[in-house]
């Protein structure tokens, strides 16, 4: 009777009972929610461009609620994606290291056994601490959350089928879409998620699978891969191009980067594309592929069969044709350099647009969206979106390929700095890998920086600022870098760059 009560008031606009308001909005078991509501900007999405854009909203004193159907927050990337996936990489990783390579360190090791159960239960604990992280962060910044289908009803009305029955109608003076984006189906093969799994399944398989075969040598694929052969599974990877790596990757760091994971035991076939899966009557399945370039036929034994050819995005009965949303290419979402859409007040970021699909990429471009709303000159210069494979080594990069630069006409220099002279990667055993930065030939200004280490994603960071900020190669080079540390690689690189000499290489 209270919550009925208090929502009576919050309806009639009663200003006095603000503060009884927020109680009946945080306390209600549709995840904060009132039954109807008018709000300066909804957001259909909880993932990391949603729920960033619903903050920063709030932040900047826009009445704000955001409405999210899997009833957690995060998204694919916190729920199904980056944040489990790394918990497993770096776990498999420490079993690695201890199975393979603590004896050379002088590490004793007996009787190491895996508990996999207790491994994938500490991830799910990590996702359920971040996912209640950001609801907490709602509440600190005063967020409407509700948990259900929201879908487009009008230009300024979302209305929502909510997750415990009911339906809530909102309206709202902007609407922002960030719904993200869903595996891409493989023609003819069947998700089981037991044994034909997209990446959502192979974050919790039951046991380790003798034999896995990984559809797709992306930035997926070889993560999970790699997960699953540190753990004891034999991993082949099927990719129909002929390089690894997927979109983007430099051709010189995916040559390195394929030798080194051969070293670690994955196998490849390139310039293979899957024909079908069949079922055997034992439970295992065979994986029917056929070269290319001549034409040769095989099937492959597996136990476990991991599809990883893409996302695509998720625009499913959101409304856009009852609102008229125009629509791009490839079911991506059309907007102008403010993230709005051909109708007026209602916006989208994320997957659901161009771009790189990445969760960093649509964080800032939820930020813009709003910053935009409120008046503000935005921009985002995409070419300066990094891109990681959180393998080990990992490999990151920003900015232009040296083929990018061929193929655009670009006069370029470049310089390479192998990890294998840098002291703290020696002292580390961790030698694999280097930098490479690519400098326009007349001004010097940094064009790309492509790098191959265990620590790449992290420093990449210092690559990004300094190519937003239009450095030149000569300025990093006179940096001062701390030592030892495995920044100093790309200092090295920038050196060799700007002057055609290292120091110590």
């Amino acid at each position: 009777m209270l919550q009925h009560r208090l929502s009576q008031l919050a309806v009639g606009g009663t200003r006095r009972a603000s503060s009884l308001q927020n109680f009946a909005l945080w306390s209600t078991s549709r995840g904060f929610s009132a039954a109807a509501d008018e709000y300066d900007l909804a957001v259909i999405g909880g993932g990391p461009g949603g729920y960033v854009g619903a903050i920063k909203a709030a932040q900047m004193g826009m009445k704000t609620i955001c409405v999210e159907k899997r009833g957690t927050l995060g998204g694919t990337c916190l729920n199904v994606g980056c944040i489990p996936s790394k918990a497993l990489l770096n776990n498999s990783h420490l079993y690695h290291m201890a199975k393979k390579d603590f004896e050379s360190r002088g590490i004793m090791v007996e009787g190491l056994k895996l508990d996999l159960d207790k491994m994938m239960a500490q991830k799910s604990n990590n996702v359920s601490a971040l996912t209640q992280g950001i609801e907490g962060l709602f509440k600190k910044n005063k967020v409407d959350y509700a948990k259900g289908y929201g879908k487009l009803t009008a230009p300024n009305t979302v209305e929502v089928d909510l997750s415990d029955g009911g339906k809530q109608t909102i309206t709202a003076k902007n609407i922002m879409l960030a719904t993200g984006s869903e595996v891409m189906p493989f023609p003819g093969i069947d998700l089981d998620e037991k044994t034909i799994v997209s990446s959502t399944g192979a974050l919790s398989l039951e046991k380790v699978p003798e034999k896995m075969i990984v559809i797709g040598a992306g930035v997926i694929g070889l993560e999970l891969g790699s997960v699953w052969e540190r753990l004891g599974s034999q991993v082949t990877v099927v990719e129909f191009a002929g390089a690894i790596g997927g979109l983007g990757i430099d051709a010189e760091v995916s040559k390195t980067f394929e030798r080194t994971l051969k070293k670690q035991g994955l196998k490849f076939k390139l310039n293979t594309k899957v024909t079908g899966v069949d079922k055997k009557a034992d439970g295992t399945l065979g994986v029917n592929v056929e070269c290319v370039k001549k034409g040769k036929t095989s099937t492959l034994d597996a136990d476990v069969v991991l599809v990883c050819i893409g996302r695509r995005p998720f625009t499913d009965s959101l409304g856009l044709d009852t609102v008229g949303v125009e629509m791009g290419e490839k079911g991506k979402v059309k907007v102008d350099g403010k993230f709005q859409t051909n109708v007026p007040g209602i916006y989208a970021i994320g997957d659901i647009i161009d771009g790189p699909m990445l969760a960093h990429k649509a964080e800032d471009e939820g930020v813009l969206c709003v910053e935009g709303m409120n008046g503000a000159h935005v921009h985002m210069d995409y070419n300066l979106v990094p891109s990681v494979i959180y393998t080990h080594p990992e490999v990151a990069w920003v900015g232009k390929t040296e083929d990018q630069l061929k193929e655009e006409g670009v006069e370029y220099k470049k310089g390479n700095f192998p990890f294998m002279a840098n002291s703290r990667a020696k002292t580390n055993a961790d030698t694999d890998g280097f930098v490479k930065v690519l400098t326009d030939a007349k001004t010097d200004k940094m064009l790309g920086v492509h790098m191959i280490n265990s620590q790449a994603g992290e420093l990449i960071a210092e690559a990004c600022l300094a190519m937003e900020y239009g450095a030149s190669s000569e300025d990093v080079a006179r940096v001062c870098h701390a030592h030892p540390t495995l920044s100093e690689a790309f200092k090295g690189a920038c050196q060799q760059t700007s002057t055609g000499k290292s120091i110590n290489f």
